[in-house]
Order: structure tokens, then C-alpha cells, then sequence
């Protein structure tokens, strides 16, 4: 409708060919600063398009994993370290929202949003993607070794799989976070075994704590040359090893525990952080976001799931990623009553 208008009026009105030009690029000259976890990645070429439409350039501030750049946002709030903050989760979201870390924006795309992702009412952030945290393992170690694959919580604790599992500290990483929320989930608060024994028998067990992702899966894994065949990641994972594979493969070299339980649905937003001087063009970049080429292009880049229903995954993504049934489930206002008191009691127990 908008280059409609545009195209009329250069026709009914030559003498204003510059301001039909402005229109058109309405972001001139503008840099945007997305400030984002050290996972956010896409396609440089629908970026660029992006840019060659609306005049404005894109920056990526890369903070760490999720946690760390929510922090970060936080203490950098009255002088913030960009304009557009991507990658809190529900995990962490109540901790960005009490800090009043962004400004409401409602994207027309959010008509094409399924409802069970609209978390906040006031639109302060804006569902992007999702994913289930679930336990990954390495095929061919498993084979080797004749081992089974772990199909439960609770596995994780038997003799069988001691000194072979990496996860990741909740306080400061999402996945490491969602991981200790499925544990609660399962194990509860109160009773004889509670989550906080068997974090303890996991520690009996020998687990391995690391500080984000990107060390439990590219340093720990025994796919990247570590001694751990588990890890804690995400069950969109596998499509990413058959892509990357230094030698064209016909199977997964990983797979994803998605039995009913064991995953975690992880939802990952955006929003205009308080305080950028680039308001307009940081609504336009959440929109873009919400726009078929780039949910379509999210799925290979970061290897998440599209929120927008109108968005086609990839044939690879189709093949071999999975999607956890039965997710835990947990409310958000539970998450945001009780996430710093699990993390303390987790800390006490893991790290003491």
C-alpha cells in the first residue's frame, strides 16, 4: 500500500521526486544497536535487504548468554548499551520487566502470533522464537559403549551415566536456568525427594557445572573433543550438527531426550530498550523480526523454532529437529515468585 501511494504520487506530483525518495528510506542514516546474547546470528543478505529499504544500519552488541546480557541491560539502563535488546527468555523475563528495561510496542505481526506466546499484556517485549532446553547426547558414544539413552530426569542419578553429563549454571545462562526449572518441575518443593536431593545426587553423580552454553557444548561435548557425552541444550540441535558436518552425513550425529518431562519450552523476545534515541526504527527492526524472511531464516542461523505462524521451517529443520510433546511447564508468574530463591538453594548446593 505504501509503495502504492508512493508510485502516485510520483506520477501526480513530479516536482517532489526527493520527498518520494525519503519516504522510501525513512531511517536514513540511522545506526541501530541491537544488543543481544552471544547466539544471535542470521543471514547477511536479508539484513542487508533490510537495510537497503529503510536507510538504517544494523550493529549487534554480542554481551554473553542470556543472562549475562540482561544483566548487563540492567546495570546499563540510564545509559543503555543499545537500542533493540533480543534473546530474554521467559526464564529471565520478569527479571528485564521489573527493571523496566523497555518501552511498549505493539508489531502488527502479532496477529500471526499464537497467543500462548504473548506473555506480557502491556507488549513491553515481543515473542521472537522458541525452543525446548532438553538434554542432547552423542550418538556414536552411546553406540560404542552400548549405553541407553537416558529417558528420564531421574536416569541421570544411576551409576550408568556418572561423569558424563555438562550443564550449565542457571544464574547465569537460560538453558542452565530452564534445566533447574524442569528439576523443580519434576521433583517439586516439598516432600522426601525433593529437586534440591537430587541436584544433590547429581552432584554424587559427578555432573559437570559450567558457566553458559557455549562452553558445555563446544568445549565439554564429546562431539566438540570434550569427555561429556550429555549436555544440556536444545532439541532443535541435531539439524545443526547434520548441517555443519565437516563430512555430508545421512544421520544426526546427536540426539535430543524428549520424553515426557525432560525438556523445558524456552521463548525468546525482544523489545525497544528505554532510553534509545532510535524509538521508530527499533519498532521497525521488531518488525522485521516478526516478518517471514527472517523467522524463516532463524531456523538454520540459530536453530530456534518461528513464532510466526505463516513462517515454513526448513526441509533439514522438518528432517531432524524435534519438538518435546510434553514440555514442563511452569507459569511465569511461579517462575518470577521463586527464580532467585532456586538459584540461591541451587548455588548452596552445587557451588558451596
Amino acid at each position: 500500500m505504501k509503495r502504492h501511494l508512493i508510485a502516485v504520487l510520483l506520477v501526480c506530483c513530479l516536482a517532489l521526486p526527493a520527498l518520494a525518495q525519503e519516504g522510501e528510506r525513512p531511517f536514513e542514516g540511522v545506526t541501530l544497536r541491537i544488543l543481544s546474547h552471544d547466539s544471535f546470528t542470521f543471514s547477511e543478505d536479508i539484513v542487508m535487504d533490510f537495510e537497503a529499504e529503510t536507510g538504517m544500519s544494523i550493529e549487534v552488541i554480542r554481551a554473553g548468554d542470556t543472562g549475562t546480557t540482561v544483566n548487563q541491560a540492567i546495570i546499563s539502563a540510564n545509559n543503555p548499551l543499545g537500542d533493540v535488546l533480543f534473546g530474554v527468555d521467559n526464564t529471565f523475563l520478569s527479571r528485564a520487566l521489573e527493571a523496566d528495561l523497555f518501552l511498549p510496542y505493539e508489531s502488527p505481526l502479532l496477529e500471526n502470533v499464537p497467543e500462548e506466546f504473548l506473555l506480557d499484556e502491556e507488549n513491553r517485549v515481543t515473542p521472537i522464537d522458541y525452543g525446548d532446553v532438553a538434554l542432547n547426547y552423542d550418538v556414536a558414544y552411546f553406540q560404542e559403549n552400548d549405553l541407553p539413552i537416558p529417558e528420564s530426569l531421574e536416569a541421570l542419578t544411576d551409576e550408568a551415566y556418572a561423569g558424563l553429563l555438562a550443564v550449565q549454571n542457571p544464574a547465569t545462562s537460560s538453558p542452565g536456568l530452564a534445566f533447574l526449572l524442569a528439576t523443580v518441575a519434576t521433583f517439586g518443593t516439598e516432600g522426601d525427594y525433593t529437586y534440591t536431593h537430587y541436584w544433590q545426587d547429581l552432584m554424587d553423580n559427578d555432573v559437570l557445572v559450567v558457566e553458559d552454553w557455549t562452553t558445555a557444548y563446544y568445549s565439554e561435548f564429546t562431539l566438540a573433543g570434550g569427555e561429556r557425552p550429555l549436555v544440556v541444550s536444545y532439541a532443535s540441535s541435531p539439524p545443526a550438527e547434520v548441517l555443519f558436518a565437516a563430512e555430508p552425513v545421512d544421520e544426526a550425529l546427536t540426539g535430543a531426550v524428549t520424553a515426557p518431562g525432560t525438556a523445558f519450552r524456552q521463548i525468546e523476545f525482544a523489545g525497544v530498550l528505554a532510553g534509545t534515541e532510535n524509538e521508530a526504527a527499533a519498532q521497525r527492526f521488531i518488525d522485521f523480526m516478526l516478518s517471514r524472511p527472517f523467522q524463516e531464516d532463524m531456523p538454520t542461523q540459530m536453530f530456534v523454532f518461528p513464532v510466526n505462524t505463516e513462517a515454513e521451517l526448513p526441509e533439514i529443520f522438518q528432517e531432524y529437529a524435534q519438538v518435546a510433546e510434553e514440555p514442563v511447564a511452569m507459569s511465569y508468574d511461579r517462575i518470577d515468585e521463586n527464580r532467585e530463591a532456586w538459584i540461591q538453594t541451587w548455588t548452596e548446593i552445587v557451588l558451596r
